[in-house]
């Protein structure tokens, strides 16, 4: 009971982030400049036990909400392996970010995300396999490049601070993080 009471308050706090950031890109000065982002990177943990970066995708969605703040909404897929791959992790984590924007094309800031994380364990292992929900605080920036009045590429990177306490969101306050991304997106503007 105590578990689906965490899980209803981290997808809460997730679910009023990405409607902020929606509601906030509807408005009329803002409904011609929406951002829509597929993208493909790579992602490694910093786990001294993690193999090597593993390529992972996403689709972002990011609209101004100031001269100088971006809001953005997304979901990805990312996988790990760890202890010679008899762990496998795969994660599908929807976060909601700001980013200030202090030029047109370099951006940034951070927000929070909601993981849902499934862990595969091998056969030989007496582990049951498991899947659980986490919040995290992500902190990073980009570059926004243009190729075309309506299209133009994206470089993001990111690091990403997983929470142990899903209902008392902590900025992190050394640095330490639980994985990094880097991601190179095809921006198509609205």
């Amino acid at each position: 009971m105590r578990q689906s009471r965490r899980l209803t308050l981290a997808g809460r706090q997730v679910v009023g982030l990405l409607a902020f950031a929606l509601l906030a890109a509807m408005l009329p000065a803002t409904a011609q400049a929406w951002e829509i982002i597929p993208s493909l990177g790579i992602t490694k943990s910093t786990d001294d036990n993690a193999e090597d970066a593993k390529a992972f995708g996403g689709l972002a969605v990011r609209a101004p909400l100031l001269p100088f703040l971006k809001a953005e909404g997304a979901i990805g897929y990312r996988q790990d392996s760890f202890a010679g791959g008899d762990i496998k992790m795969r994660q599908w984590p929807i976060t909601a970010s700001l980013w200030l924007a202090p030029l047109p094309s370099i951006y940034a800031g951070g927000g929070l995300g909601w993981y849902r994380t499934t862990l595969d364990y091998a056969e030989a292992l007496p582990i049951e396999d498991s899947t659980d929900m986490n919040m995290g605080v992500h902190l990073g920036g980009g570059v926004g490049m243009p190729i075309a009045p309506k299209l133009g590429l994206d470089l993001n990177g990111r690091y990403i601070f997983m929470q142990t306490d899903n209902n008392n969101v902590q900025v992190p306050t050394t640095f330490n993080p639980d994985f990094w991304s880097l991601s190179l997106g095809l921006v198509f503007k609205l």
